[in-house]
């Protein structure tokens, strides 16, 4: 009689658990300091989002199709975890910070389709935004195809958009895009529409009222492409856009694909002030860990290069040994040799460079062409880094020379097989301990993390571009500022900056102040300077002596203040020391008034432009005041840089 009674109890104690789940109809999930709420809809499979009780992101759609079910509809939700806490440490030599710390309260809700068929998606609230990503939990080896994704993300009303572009496949320069180098729109109310229809590329920025988002992926691991946004988005919805068919290794997969286990990427949203997300590091938060790998080699640093100014002519012994010297000269640790090296240069020879480079302590990094069937450019070395067996054979050439690490261009796109591309490179260039930079390249996606050995990728319209022709030089004041706050807001960026004096064929609009100030306020685990050894003659020697000391990577990272297009400025911190960049974008003057009460009473050199002169720098001393206020002034497209007393 007693265990019936228990069984009948127990029963009814499951009966009412069910009858809980089935009747829930929202699941709410709180940052740990309860700014942000994300409140999921299990019925109608949505989501929205509030920040300080006022909602950010309307009604917007979760799930997936996946050739053999649908996840997108009519799922019978069958449990939900009580949120808990979830953290992490790490550390990073190629980031706005050395050691970050992750903290969030994660929410797993398990699904189940009309075929039985089993998803999960797991949220993650942060204080400074809001992640989501699915995971297929049932043990499989047969590969799964993923046709599309119906996660959306709309906005409200009013709310404002920075984006670029996502350039079609196979266009532009010997059919190499798209690669992330495109100018933004900027401040363009949400729902119009991308001049392209392969959509809009992350990081994308948006603001409602005095809120603001940035919508990125992290994590793609080895089963999913990389993905964009729709080019339309009706009503405000911005829908994930996988990539064009051309977006590959001809024969190899697109889209998404794997056994199961599977887990897709994360689909982050950075919310709160500018600030907030300027500061925000979830595009690493939620990349896979750093894989295991040999960490003596993985040395950040600067580099001369000399092909942005002086092209393929320069690509010859006697110039590439004049920039070995010229980055010896300025304490930099490396020297970057581009396309063609192979052909006018050849193998021998640099092997006897990189020996002179080495007991210059200078490291050579070299060119090569990604190539394959969907690369017509015909700069070489090409078709060297196809499969594991030539990149072995050509990664232990280079070890064996000196060689300290490669430069990687044209690739294809987004699509799955060229994502796995990159890792296959990184993978085998960690064993031949060298470093990696990817140019005509997609966004990394947090897969610096992952790879320490990627010390960057361009994935903007950098420099080089600059260098082409007027009206890229016109814009680059506000392209410069964008590309700071939001291209290189999770990912480093080789931007190749910094020309002190001339353009050859340009007219360059920026002061010698604000192309002094991009050495600090972009990031690169590399960063790789455009000013020529002659160009450098003609800057003043307290200018060469702060290239000379500036730090190859940062502690800490403030924002200080600005706004996406006009104007940039942030802190950053080396051990004890604290340097403070800003560049101007707009063509007229601009008062600013900082709030450094961090620094207070501290005491700095100022380096700023004053005449008319090509190279016209100056410098002084200067102290913040008690209040921490310090008030400055500047021209149109100028900037400054303040370095610290320890």
């Amino acid at each position: 009689m007693k265990i019936t009674k228990i069984l009948i109890g127990l029963i009814s104690l499951v009966i009412g658990a069910k009858a809980s789940v089935a009747q829930t109809d929202q699941q709410r999930i709180f940052s740990p300091d309860k700014k942000l709420e994300l409140v999921c809809s299990p019925k109608k499979l949505s989501y929205t989002v509030s920040y300080n009780g006022e909602q950010v992101l309307a009604d917007s759609k979760l799930g997936l199709i996946r050739e053999d079910d649908d996840f997108s509809k009519e799922l019978t939700l069958i449990k939900i975890s009580k949120p808990a806490i979830v953290s992490q440490d790490y550390t990073m030599v190629n980031a706005k910070k050395s050691s970050i710390s992750y903290k969030a309260s994660q929410a797993v809700l398990e699904f189940k389709t009309s075929k039985g068929s089993r998803m999960n998606i797991i949220f993650n609230v942060s204080n400074d935004g809001v992640a989501f990503r699915y995971e297929f939990p049932e043990q499989n080896k047969d590969l799964k195809r993923i046709t599309k994704e119906s996660t959306s993300f709309r906005f409200l009303d009013g709310t404002r958009a920075w984006m670029q572009p996502k350039a079609d496949a196979q266009t532009g320069f010997e059919h190499t895009n798209p690669s992330y180098e495109a100018h933004y729109n900027m401040d363009i109310p949400v729902g119009t529409p991308s001049g392209s229809s392969n959509g809009w590329v992350y990081p994308a920025l948006f603001k409602s009222g005095q809120v603001w988002m940035v919508l990125t992926e992290a994590d793609l691991g080895r089963g999913y492409c990389g993905t964009s946004l729709a080019q339309k988005s009706v009503n405000n919805e911005y829908l994930v856009n996988f990539p064009q068919p051309a977006e590959g290794i001809p024969g190899a997969a697109i889209l998404p694909e794997s056994a199961l286990p599977w887990k897709t990427p994360w689909r982050i949203i950075a919310i709160g002030d500018l600030k907030t997300i300027s500061e925000s590091t979830l595009g690493t938060d939620l990349a896979q860990p750093a894989l295991a790998m040999d960490k003596a080699f993985i040395q950040p640093g600067k580099a001369a290069w000399s092909w942005v100014l002086e092209k393929d002519a320069a690509t010859i012994y006697p110039v590439q040994k004049k920039y070995v010297d010229y980055a010896a000269s300025m304490n930099w640790q490396y020297s970057l040799i581009d396309a063609n090296w192979d052909e006018t240069i050849g193998y021998d020879s640099i092997a006897v460079l990189a020996k002179y480079a080495k007991e210059k302590h200078v490291g050579l990094l070299l060119w090569y062409n990604s190539a394959g069937k969907w690369n017509t450019v015909k700069f070489t070395p090409r078709d060297k880094l196809l499969t594991h067996q030539s990149r072995v054979q050509e990664f232990a050439r280079l070890k064996e020379m000196g060689i300290k690490g490669v430069k990687i261009d044209f690739f294809a796109g987004d699509g799955l097989s060229m994502i796995n591309y990159y890792r296959d490179i990184l993978e085998d260039a960690a064993s031949y301990q060298l470093l990696v930079n990817f140019h005509g390249a997609t966004l990394p996606r947090g897969l610096q993390r992952t790879y320490p050995n990627l010390m960057t990728t361009e994935a903007v319209f950098g420099y080089e571009m600059i260098s082409f022709g007027q009206d890229a030089a016109n814009k680059a004041p506000s392209h410069s500022v964008m590309s700071a706050m939001v291209r290189n807001v999770f990912d480093p960026m080789d931007f190749t900056p910094m020309v002190l004096y001339k353009i050859p064929g340009v007219k360059r609009v920026t002061t010698s102040a604000f192309e002094l100030a991009t050495s600090v306020v972009f990031l690169s685990g590399i960063q790789h300077f455009a000013e020529t050894p002659s160009g450098m003659s003609h800057v003043p020697d307290f200018v060469k002596t702060f290239l000379m000391e500036l730090p190859n990577h940062w502690d800490d990272t403030r924002f200080i203040d600005g706004y996406p297009g006009q104007f940039y400025i942030v802190a950053r911190r080396s051990g004890k020391k604290w340097y403070v960049s800003g560049i101007n974008g707009e063509n007229k003057q601009r008062d600013l008034s900082l709030n450094l009460a961090f620094l207070a009473n501290k005491k700095a050199k100022l380096i700023f432009s004053e005449g008319s002169a090509e190279v016209n720098l100056k410098s002084k001393e200067i102290t913040v005041g008690s209040d921490g206020k310090l008030g400055l002034s500047l021209k149109g497209n100028d900037g400054f840089v303040l370095v610290f007393e320890d």
